[in-house]
């Protein structure tokens, strides 16, 4: 839930990375640290293991702007991706103004993406919000492989509901910024 603070006119809104392990959620939010004018972000905060994986969360502030005059914050958010840190996921998502789910697009991982997918529907309504309301952008990562699913086997899995996606290659910054963008509008209008 976005936090308002009237008397510093900020709105405060938290946006959560969801998806599979090794995925491209971290890699989402070092290019936009890297990328973003450093008066306009925070520090990135980033706790993994040695396997470069995420182990608790990444966190980075960002500034974007204002709106109605109210300057708008907005913390991004990654959660670890592997099956056995479903306790972290739910406490990083709890909160959380919007999520951008990323997809492993390889062939190889489109189960764990549905699963991935399943649960974080499941941790949103267990939190009281109504899943097919809650903010919510796909971004399909890993379009430059080989083994990439067509997008259209992407929405049949994961996109019944039809929220705004996105074909991305992280690593190089494609789609990273039209996610941001989309999450970002989301959420606002949303408050």
């Amino acid at each position: 839930m976005a936090l308002i603070n009237v008397a510093a006119k900020e709105i405060h809104c938290k946006i959560v990375y969801y998806g599979p392990g090794l995925g491209g959620k971290t890699t989402n939010l070092k290019y936009i640290h890297a990328t973003v004018p450093k008066q306009a972000k925070g520090e990135l905060l980033s706790i993994a293991t040695e396997t470069e994986r995420t182990l608790f969360f990444d966190f980075l502030p960002l500034d974007l702007g204002s709106v109605h005059g109210f300057q708008t914050v907005f913390h991004l958010y990654t959660v670890p991706g592997q099956v056995l840190y479903e306790r972290t996921r739910v406490a990083v998502l709890n909160g959380a103004d919007g999520v951008v789910f990323v997809a492993d697009s390889q062939r190889h991982k489109l189960e764990e993406d549905v699963r991935s997918l399943q649960e974080l529907a499941r941790n949103v309504t267990a939190q009281g919000k109504r899943f097919l309301d809650f903010p919510l952008v796909m971004q399909y990562n890993k379009r430059d492989m080989d083994n990439a699913l067509p997008v259209q086997i992407m929405d049949q899995y994961l996109n019944t509901i039809r929220v705004p996606r996105f074909e991305a290659v992280a690593s190089r910054g494609l789609g990273v910024f039209d996610t941001l963008k989309t999450i970002s509008k989301m959420v606002i209008n949303k408050l």
